[in-house]
């Protein structure tokens, strides 16, 4: 209980400690692929610490919503005092939902992190220490730069919360899948973005969270992944707390919400 309330007044101090927020559109001379809504703009909220607490790294985050929409605050902006609070950088991403043209999402979220590794210099970030974190259908953008991107888009670890990871009937998040490859895909377009079929040896870490009674996005996602990882000897840590269903994000609400930023913030000191 103790190391409990430490951690709540923990947060809370930090809360202060992050500069104004800086806010960018992501393609600014327009997107390599256009997802056909004109309106729908790409954009990043970059929330850097403290210069003088700053450690060099940064984390893209990825909210959920299904493919649909964005849950941008509890699985986005409201992480900014917790990494910030521990020098990293925090760059939450609105990336573009993909209307029928899957390769959009991935694509925003991969210039993302160009984009962070481009400024690293100007926002203290080391290039070498950039990660990518998502929630539900944004876990599963997460995990697609993780097992696809290459070279200056591949990011150095990945933090997925309840993430969709698979794209097979009975597996994934139907709405998830239906929104990103639409309703009738072909065998080849599924495979390629069941993510737990692309793992490698080269697969950044993984800090994997979820709830036993995940009703929306069955567990097995999480486990089959974390599974893949293992095989292919990637450091990951797998938690799978007793209840807390789906999309609890940073809500306080969760009985397990301080257990779950104590054992993040312990995984990040980590490496």
């Amino acid at each position: 209980m103790k190391k409990l309330l430490l951690f709540a007044l923990f947060l809370v101090s930090v809360a202060a400690s992050a500069q104004k927020p800086i806010e960018m559109n992501l393609w600014p001379n327009g997107p390599s692929t256009d997802n056909g809504n004109p309106e729908d703009m790409a954009k990043v909220t970059i929330f850097l610490p403290d210069e003088k607490k700053a450690t060099g790294r940064a984390v893209v985050c990825c909210p959920g919503g299904g493919y649909e929409h964005l849950a941008w605050e509890k699985e986005g902006t409201s992480w900014a005092p917790f990494f910030n609070g521990q020098g990293i950088a925090l760059i939450v991403l609105k990336y573009r939902m993909p209307n029928g043209h899957y390769k959009v999402p991935a694509e925003d979220a991969e210039e993302a992190i160009r984009l962070v590794r481009r400024n690293a210099s100007e926002w203290h970030i080391n290039a070498d220490d950039v990660g990518i974190m998502g929630f539900s259908a944004g876990g599963h953008l997460a995990s697609t730069v993780a097992t696809h991107a290459s070279h200056d888009a591949m990011p150095n670890f990945q933090i997925l919360f309840y993430p969709v990871i698979s794209m097979e009937q009975g597996t994934t998040h139907q709405g998830s899948r239906n929104h990103l490859l639409g309703k009738n895909p072909k065998r080849k377009l599924i495979n390629e973005y069941c993510n737990e079929q692309h793992v490698s040896k080269h697969t950044p870490r993984a800090f994997i969270v979820l709830a036993h009674d995940d009703k929306a996005v069955p567990p097995t996602n999480s486990i089959g992944y974390y599974e893949e990882l293992y095989a292919h000897k990637v450091p990951a840590s797998l938690h799978i707390f007793p209840t807390g269903g789906h999309g609890f994000g940073s809500l306080q609400s969760f009985a397990y919400h301080f257990e779950m930023m104590l054992a993040l913030k312990a995984w990040l000191r980590s490496f």
